[in-house]
């Protein structure tokens, strides 16, 4: 397995990736993949990562601003996702590593991440990858089948910072 920078040519399967998470219902509030467009503007064009075996992208990983606002500039939230045939076999945690020494070397001091509390996988994923819980947001939103959902709040900061 390779880990390399996204590429425009990697949107379809990154998006079918995507789709899955969508369709788990426990990794986004999303409920139909954007165009490469949409989703373009709203990520940062650095730290754009996939994970490829055997020629097949088997995941994802991207951040997007947490604020406008300069004071904020080494901070951004993450998302990541994994396709349905390569969970369990510990991407999630080689995309994490590459992602956190990527974003080092962008400047980034703070990744967080909002990860819906029935998703436990993410929340472990994310903890042994060096995240602490900070804040937990009651029923912050509705799922695909009308249920208020809970978000956990974790956050990694950078040692070199």
């Amino acid at each position: 397995m390779i880990i390399r920078n996204m590429q425009r040519e990697d949107w379809t399967a990154v998006a079918e990736i995507y789709k899955e998470g969508i369709d788990t219902h426990i990794a986004t509030f999303q409920k139909e993949v954007p165009s490469y467009e949409e989703w373009d503007k709203t990520h940062i064009s650095a730290c754009r990562l996939v994970a490829v075996e055997d020629g097949a992208v088997a995941g994802w990983v991207a951040l997007s601003p947490y604020k406008s606002r300069c004071a904020f500039s080494g901070v951004a939230e993450l998302s990541i996702y994994i396709k349905k045939e390569y969970r369990g076999r510990h991407i999630g945690e080689r995309l994490l590593q590459a992602l956190i020494e990527e974003s080092e070397k962008e400047g980034y001091w703070m990744l967080q991440a909002n990860i819906m509390e029935i998703n436990k996988a993410s929340i472990a994923l994310h903890t042994k990858s060096g995240f602490r819980t900070v804040g937990y947001r009651e029923k912050i939103a509705r799922d695909h089948f009308g249920e208020w959902q809970n978000i956990v709040l974790m956050e990694r900061r950078s040692p070199k910072f």
